[in-house]
């Protein structure tokens, strides 16, 4: 007891402006950090299982449930159902950026189940109403409640991976993503068969294996260690209070303006990436059965076919460009990405529409590590939560008004409009990142 008694005090005399037990936990991290900065930590196996559980639960809701539940029980038109959903990607981009701030304020843990509260309550006003206003509550809560889910993932799994392993981590958190989205919808149209009652049983499960799970991710101390932080002045009260909270938020958001040095362009491109995403989104399904002439089977072998191929390659194609760089993964992605949807617009015979989305599925494969081990390279290792929080607002940004544009473009050229277009926004994404990798090459010089 008297050497402990004698080390704390000796402690307080070399560091008196640092608290002992923070300190301690301080310490503890370090130590976890440095022995456990590997891809399969526990910390983000959680982070894992919590994105793949919620993206099955949102892909459950959109893609299977709420279509035909607000279509034909409620008999909203497609309109309706459109801005509904659009209050989902509005309510998720717009908390990103401050709830990027928030997380390595307040820690994983109370950021992600304050979030899975929201969330569970959206379910469960889906489940218990019939109300066309609840309803569209309902989306916009799910939107606001999973918005900390990819600020939390991604900060902290570039986090323990460490700069090197970057694209493999982030390769291995795509691959939750597309798996808990894929398996969402097919699971519950599985169970879904003469009522909705089933799916939500399955729904309330998961949520509630995520909320456990949420349990167990760092706290305030652990996380503040994690991103090794000193306290941004004041109380931890005093700092998220409704006015310092503000402040606090806009201040840092200026200060990575003033240290954050990428090319203008950089900001285009992140838009962009999404945007040519949700320009199909909304009428690959359409164009399937009403240009193709595919069968429902024969447009989920589709799904399954082009799905697959972009999930067996994440990892793979992760590792390479931890060894080999993003660029030349980008410049090849974007390029056969463009020329695949292009060929879409005249291809009619099954096994050549096969092949063409077999090409968008391995350009994707290429395209998202690298995607975002390049951006995760740009982020600040001091405000790594909030820059990522502020770059995935405007990366998800195109995911809310590409829908809409469209709907648009269908109506007003035809069918094959959307995926020109796309293709185009492909091709700009090839010269942007052309131009900014040059620029970059030549600063390095």
């Amino acid at each position: 007891m008297q050497v402990l008694t004698s080390y704390r005090s000796d402690y307080r005399i070399a560091y008196p402006h640092t608290n002992y037990p923070e300190s301690r936990d301080r310490m503890k991290t370090a130590t976890m950090l440095r022995h456990n900065r590997h891809l399969f930590s526990p910390f983000v196996i959680e982070l894992l299982i919590i994105m793949f559980l919620v993206e099955f639960v949102k892909g459950a809701l959109l893609v299977a449930i709420l279509p035909v539940y607000m279509g034909t029980v409620l008999g909203l038109s497609a309109f309706s159902i459109g801005w509904a959903f659009a209050l989902q990607y509005i309510g998720d981009n717009a908390f990103r950026s401050p709830i990027g701030w928030v997380v390595e304020r307040i820690g994983y843990r109370a950021s992600m189940i304050a979030g899975l509260a929201l969330t569970l309550l959206a379910v469960a006003i889906i489940a218990y109403t019939s109300s066309v206003g609840w309803i569209v509550v309902a989306c916009a809560l799910l939107g606001v409640g999973t918005a900390p889910l990819w600020p939390c993932v991604v900060t902290g799994a570039t986090q323990m991976a460490g700069e090197k392993k970057q694209g493999t981590v982030l390769s291995i958190v795509n691959a939750a993503w597309l798996s808990g989205t894929g398996a969402g919808p097919v699971i519950i149209n599985f169970v879904m068969k003469d009522s909705f009652a089933p799916a939500f049983r399955v729904l309330f499960v998961c949520m509630t294996a995520i909320i456990v799970i949420a349990l167990f991710l760092p706290g305030q101390r652990q996380t503040e260690a994690m991103h090794d932080r000193q306290k941004d002045g004041g109380s931890a009260d005093a700092r998220l209070a409704p006015r310092g909270l503000w402040r606090n938020i806009v201040g840092s958001y200026r200060q990575i303006g003033r240290t954050l040095h990428v090319s203008r362009w950089f900001y285009p491109a992140l838009f962009l990436q999404t945007f040519a995403v949700g320009l199909l989104s909304p009428v690959i399904t359409l164009y399937a059965r009403t240009v193709l002439h595919l069968s429902p089977s024969q447009f989920s072998m589709l799904l399954v076919a082009g799905g697959g191929i972009t999930l067996l390659g994440l990892i793979p194609a992760g590792k390479l460009v931890d060894k080999f760089g993003s660029a030349w993964f980008l410049h090849i992605g974007f390029a056969l990405s463009t020329a695949a949807i292009v060929t879409l617009t005249w291809t009619r015979s099954l096994p050549a529409v096969y092949s063409v989305v077999g090409m968008i599925g391995l350009s994707y494969a290429l395209i998202l590590p690298a995607w975002n081990a390049w951006v995760g390279s740009i982020v600040p290792k001091e405000e790594r939560g909030a820059t990522w929080g502020f770059f995935l607002t405007i990366n998800g940004s195109g995911m809310v008004l590409g829908p809409i544009i469209s709907g648009k473009l269908w109506d007003l050229f035809g069918p094959q409009a959307p995926f020109w277009v796309s293709a185009a926004t492909q091709a700009v994404l090839f010269v942007l990142h052309l131009f900014i990798t040059a620029k970059e090459r030549i600063v390095v010089r």
